[in-house]
């Protein structure tokens, strides 16, 4: 069983710029421990650091027993790796190393690139049999039948962007779960799995006796496994011990109790000031007082030299206003419409001012029906039709905007606003003032979808076609999101895998496998097809398909 101590450790980036500082906490042997903050607080740097990646600029990290890695970027792929380098890579240390040198050397001795090249093979399949590869690679076949359904030997040499970013997230956790590391770190395993899987996700988590250290954003997965809770904010940490389902009580509690506290200070400050100040002025009337002023003004100094507590941190205020606009009374009428190869015909109605959410497993369709209505060249057949005075606007999972090549957010939002001034005071709100001049392909996955949203809010769209607009977004940003939806007088329609967002939706559109379409007006209906989509369809689910 392995264990991870931080112990107040530091990181500054080599341009002098603090990312976080006194950071500790302790994962003991079998704990399962979520981390957490909004994005751009060294979540991922400080994987990195345990990781032995980077070295912290302050205090120590140490790991103790085998440690694997399942890193955020894993559903984005560079083209040319091939899947036995991906399991490589989320190997255990020891067996990383060894496997990446045999790759190499099997690659040297293919090329004819090295004279010695076969005797280089031999040692690193020697070195890889010593530490257990084949005994890992027993591993990787089993997970390659169970998500892919074929052999680890007919699939090694498969190029990884040919997978889907859920196959390969399912993939590796299922590797990452099974294999020998004590340790894992994973960040945010959960983006690109739809709901079945994370719901086997969440039981896998639960009961692997590894030590697991999770970066997550889904409010449902965190509720579901963490018992302790490790929130990067303000510069620093704290831990909450209990579920997370008490965290924001904890939250409130304590920023409370800090605030009491500074309070406090600053009172017995302005106590010992008035003293001092009081004393001084007597002094300047009599000499014998000269001694007690001065002792006030010493106990004044020290108590400022001592320091202020720290402050509660401040809270990510984002201002999402998105507003819309009237429309027709009837928004959208779908007639046998079909997603080639993805959907059986089916008819869909929908009002003006409807919250509906479209779910489903992973490539039965969903992304294609949204990119449809939003203008995507998506082959169908059948007939769709927006009402009058619509104005759809469309949230791409993946944050690619062609119209955002190139460009800064203060390009994206002077084309919508003009002059610079509205442009920065509307990246203040959402918390991109500070990236308002960086190339686009700088930003976070977070700063993207807000920056999208934006732009939609700026556009003036009356029909939100959002597909997993929570994905990449940390907590404080989709509850801003929830909000800003709830004030929006116009329509949404968004694809997602997130049960908590969901949850706030009042009608459930619900792609599956074998083609059909169906329609819930419950979440818990819809939760009940999606969670046993080979089983019988639930009574209350009304099809939409015109073969039904």
């Amino acid at each position: 069983m392995g264990s991870i101590n931080v112990a107040a450790a530091g990181y500054t980036h080599p341009d002098g710029v603090e990312l976080f500082r006194d950071i500790t906490f302790k994962v003991g042997a079998g704990e399962l421990v979520a981390l957490i903050g909004v994005n751009g607080t060294g979540k991922s740097t400080l994987f990195d650091l345990i990781a032995g990646v980077r070295k912290p600029t302050s205090g120590s990290v140490r790991v103790d027993g085998h440690l694997a890695v399942m890193p955020q970027a894993v559903g984005r792929i560079a083209e040319g790796m091939r899947l036995r380098e991906l399991l490589v890579r989320a190997s255990s240390t020891a067996l990383r190393a060894a496997g990446l040198k045999l790759i190499e050397a099997e690659l040297k001795a293919a090329h004819g690139e090295d004279v010695d090249a076969g005797m280089a093979v031999a040692e690193a399949v020697d070195r890889w049999g010593n530490l257990g590869g084949w005994q890992e690679e027993a591993v990787w076949d089993a997970s390659c039948q169970r998500v892919l359904r074929q052999p680890f030997t007919d699939v090694s040499e498969r190029f990884v962007h040919t997978l889907s970013g859920g196959e390969r997230k399912q993939l590796l956790l299922d590797t990452l779960l099974r294999n020998d590391a004590d340790v894992l770190l994973l960040d945010e395993p959960d983006n690109f799995l739809d709901i079945p899987a994370k719901k086997s996700l969440e039981k896998a988590m639960r009961d692997s006796e590894k030590t697991i250290l999770v970066i997550s954003h889904d409010r449902e997965l965190l509720s579901a496994v963490s018992k302790k809770t490790v929130t990067l904010e303000g510069h620093g940490a704290w831990v909450h011990t209990g579920p997370f389902t008490d965290y924001v009580e904890a939250r409130n509690s304590r920023n409370d109790a800090m605030a009491g506290v500074l309070d406090r200070w600053e009172d017995e400050e302005r106590r010992l000031f008035r003293i001092f100040k009081m004393m001084k002025t007597r002094a300047a009337s009599s000499d014998k007082n000269a001694a007690a002023a001065r002792a006030a003004e010493t106990r004044w100094k020290k108590f400022v030299a001592a320091g202020a507590p720290p402050a509660p941190p401040g809270e990510q205020k984002l201002d999402l206003r998105l507003t819309g606009a009237e429309s027709g009374t009837q928004l959208l009428v779908c007639t046998k419409l079909e997603i080639a190869g993805l959907t059986e015909p089916f008819d869909l109605e929908v009002a003006a001012g409807e919250r509906i959410a479209v779910v489903g497993p992973n490539g039965s369709g969903k992304s294609h029906f949204i990119r449809l209505l939003g203008g995507g060249d998506v082959e169908f057949a059948g007939t769709f039709q927006l009402g009058a005075r619509v104005v759809a606007g469309l949230f791409s999972q993946t944050n690619e905007r062609a119209e955002f090549d190139g460009k800064t957010p203060l390009d994206i939002c002077k084309r919508r606003l003009g002059a610079p001034e509205a442009a920065r005071a509307a990246l203040g709100r959402y918390g991109l003032a500070q990236t308002a001049e960086n190339d686009i392909d700088t930003l976070s996955g977070g700063q993207l979808a807000r920056l999208q949203i934006l732009d939609l809010e700026l556009s003036g769209v009356n029909l939100l076609l959002l597909d997993e607009p929570t994905d990449n977004l940390d907590i404080d940003s989709a509850e801003a999101l929830q909000a800003a939806l709830d004030r929006f007088r116009g329509t949404v329609m968004s694809v997602s895998h997130d049960r908590w967002f969901l949850r706030t939706f009042d009608r459930f559109v619900v792609f599956d496998f074998d083609c059909t379409v169906g329609e819930a007006l419950d979440f818990d209906v819809a939760l009940e097809a999606l969670e046993n989509p080979s089983g019988p369809k639930p009574a209350r689910l009304r099809p939409l398909t015109s073969a039904s």
